[in-house]
């Protein structure tokens, strides 16, 4: 029987993989299953349809953004808490920040839907597309704060030393999901508010089993328990977390842009066809993702217990782990971009050929945004949150928003895609820069 891994663990690569290994299934399952609203709607709704789920997806991921930020900057000062030995007071953080991360996402659920018309109409969506948008996103603020708290569970069930139960818990909401489009969708025909129903109850299982097993008696680092506002520690998780709310928020705001760009280039089909790219991108995406996400807490608490010969194992091994993943990826899409495309969007051979030319020219970008997800992280984990506010925030909005207002007024909708490649290069080089720069600090080198 295989030795149970702690977060006080010497890691070995072995040791490392697997112990991340499950976050990393869990978040391609996460963007399996996400993806699945749009397989359905595309093949069995029409093309108008999967536009207008694509065109207001984004705007509603603003509002999700907040439990990737309580999430992963919780987590950093949880972990680190209990790297410091203080468990009760690292429990009655963690019950604070759940029941913060509920009520915050209720309240911007509200808001956003009463807006959510007025946003669609300036997004670009046309009298065809303005209803889908609207019935869909509605159905997916309902269950917000479902979505926030399954997205805060991630990262929380790894710092219990939890991570298969939270990759059970995934698999139990994606299996939901997965099959209630097929009902929905296919065999009732409920059309977009079938696939949005789908979601917002897969949502509601990613969150409800979580609070059950913490709110009872359990084996993991963690339990919900009486706890009262702890405004400094909830400020201060926004804070570090801010990098992964920014990254998410530039990212849904970069995406609108995005599509602006391509409504005006290239109509629906080119919405459509950025859909199937970023689909197809959640899953090579989610490997990084997953990856900094399992590692984070890791580091954290050795960071808490002052241990920084681990830290150097743990970037060392990081980097070489982050470079292998980048070249496999880049082999993947050069393989799979056309069967990609065809099942999406197959029944259109101009869309199908656009989309397959995007996939070959995001090669480059694929491979080096794995180094700015991870140093995003790594500084989340040290609790360095200004720094990795920073790589986020350029990345996303100075980055590949100077290129996406400059590059296709240039090249047309070539420049699109390649601003992609441009600014996720310059982003893995400012990250490498702040990790060699402050590699005397934090001891880590």
């Amino acid at each position: 029987m295989k030795k149970k891994l702690s977060l006080s663990d010497h890691f070995t690569y072995y040791k490392l993989i697997r112990f991340v290994m499950p976050s990393i299934i869990m978040m391609i399952f996460t963007s399996v299953y996400g993806i699945v609203d749009g397989l359905f709607v595309s093949n069995f709704v029409g093309k108008t349809s999967f536009a207008a789920v694509n065109l207001i997806f984004p705007a509603l991921n603003i509002i999700g953004a907040v439990g990737f930020m309580l999430g992963s900057g919780g987590t950093a000062f949880v972990g680190k808490t209990l790297g410091e030995g203080k468990r009760d007071m690292a429990n009655r953080y963690f019950s604070m920040l759940i029941f913060a991360g509920a009520i915050i996402g209720a309240v911007l659920a509200a808001v956003g839907f009463v807006l959510l018309p007025a946003v669609a109409t300036a997004l670009g969506a046309g009298d065809s597309m303005q209803t889908d948008c609207v019935v869909y996103g509605r159905i997916i603020l309902a269950a917000m704060p479902f979505f926030i708290l399954q997205n805060m569970f991630q990262s929380f069930f790894i710092a219990a030393e939890k991570p298969k139960l939270g990759l059970l818990v995934t698999v139990a909401a994606g299996v939901t999901n997965m099959a209630l489009d097929a009902l929905f969708v296919a065999v009732f025909g409920w059309g977009v508010s079938g696939a949005a129903l789908a979601t917002g109850i897969s949502q509601f299982v990613g969150a409800a089993i979580p609070l059950a097993y913490f709110f009872g008696k359990n084996s993991s680092l963690l339990r919900i328990t009486k706890t009262k506002l702890y405004t400094k520690v909830l400020l201060k998780s926004c804070a570090n977390g801010s990098s992964e709310m920014v990254t998410n928020l530039a990212a849904s705001f970069m995406n609108m842009l995005i599509n602006w760009q391509l409504m005006r280039l290239a109509g629906e089909n080119g919405v459509a066809s950025y859909g199937v790219i970023m689909y197809a991108s959640f899953i090579f995406s989610a490997i990084f993702y997953g990856y900094a996400i399992g590692s984070a807490p890791v580091i954290s608490y050795h960071f808490g217990a002052g241990n920084k010969d681990e830290l150097k194992n743990l970037l060392r091994k990081s980097m070489v782990i982050t470079t292998a993943v980048g070249i496999l990826i880049t082999v993947a899409v050069l393989l799979f971009s056309a069967p990609l495309s065809r099942i999406f969007v197959g029944y259109d051979k101009e869309l199908c050929d656009m989309t397959v030319h995007a996939f070959r020219v995001f090669l480059i970008g694929y491979f080096c945004s794995g180094f700015t997800v991870f140093g995003s992280a790594f500084f989340t984990a040290l609790n360095n949150g200004i720094v990795s506010a920073v790589i986020s925030f350029t990345r996303t909005l100075l980055f590949e928003g100077g290129t996406m207002l400059i590059f296709p007024f240039i090249w047309g909708l070539d420049g699109v895609w390649w601003a992609f490649v441009a600014s996720d290069s310059a982003a893995m080089i400012m990250t490498l820069a702040f990790i060699f720069a402050k590699r005397k600090k934090y001891g880590y080198m």
